[in-house]
């Protein structure tokens, strides 16, 4: 069973950035695509970005792209989601998620097989 820990949220000033880190343990073979969704008070929840382990292929939903980068380290089972130019409607709660089968099926059709618990990002002065 995969298990995907998140830390590095937190409060920052508009136009500040955050680094958030998924440490990813179990099956970890098993996982083809790895990515971060977010959700902000009363909406849906969203994919944000994703990465696929077999080309490095990346996804990005327009509002974040430019600003925010995703990158894995494979050695250390790690996913990485650097923020920069953060606004206040990139405040929500955000997850890393990951899908055994694509990264099309974890970003674009938005069906992940994990999930992790979440950490609190808010941009705000």
């Amino acid at each position: 069973q995969l298990q995907l820990v998140e830390s590095g949220g937190g409060l920052v000033q508009p136009g500040g950035s955050l680094r958030l880190s998924c440490a990813a343990s179990g099956f970890t073979l098993d996982v083809p695509a790895i990515g971060w969704f977010r959700q902000a008070p009363g909406k849906e929840r969203e994919a944000v970005s994703c990465i696929s382990s077999s080309d490095n292929s990346t996804y990005y939903v327009d509002s974040v792209k430019g600003r925010f980068t995703i990158s894995r380290d494979n050695a250390k089972n790690t996913v990485h989601l650097q923020m920069n130019s953060l606004k206040p409607e990139d405040t929500g709660v955000y997850y890393c998620a990951s899908s055994k089968f694509s990264i099309f099926r974890l970003c674009v059709i938005w069906e992940p097989d994990y999930w992790g618990q979440g950490t609190q990002v808010t941009v705000s002065s």
